[in-house]
């Protein structure tokens, strides 16, 4: 598969994570009003979740086998979820209290911005072609 279909298959999966995350953070948001820092936290471990299992039967099928699945995972959160985590709550920080932007506008913008680096990790790192000389 090139890396056009697969950047394409990327992006699919990820506006559906979108809504999987806003929709969490919603929910989480109304529940728990005044933490919407732990509230992006759990959306986005929520949509990690989403997302590895969407990447690893569609995005990326094939590149790893079932017995790197866990391997798969951890790389996914090191990279992934680390730069997801990250960027998000430092986003969130700085544009809710700083620029006093809505708490979901603010998170729709944070992944915006960590989806390229997100998609670079996964392909050079989390789900790279598996070495197949014996």
């Amino acid at each position: 598969m090139s890396a056009f279909a697969r950047w394409g298959r990327f992006n699919l999966v990820g506006m559906v994570g979108v809504v999987v995350q806003l929709s969490a953070l919603a929910l989480f948001n109304r529940t728990a009003p005044g933490h919407y820092l732990a509230a992006t936290a759990a959306a986005v471990e929520l949509t990690l979740l989403h997302n590895f299992a969407w990447h690893f039967g569609y995005t990326w099928r094939g590149r790893v086998g079932h017995d790197g699945l866990a391997i798969a995972l951890l790389r996914f959160h090191l990279a992934n979820g680390l730069l997801s985590l990250t960027g998000n709550l430092a986003l969130m920080r700085v544009l809710v209290q700083v620029a006093h932007v809505r708490v979901i506008l603010a998170n729709g913008v944070a992944i915006v911005c960590c989806a390229l680096v997100n998609f670079c990790l996964s392909e050079k790192w989390v789900f790279m072609a598996q070495d197949t000389a014996a």
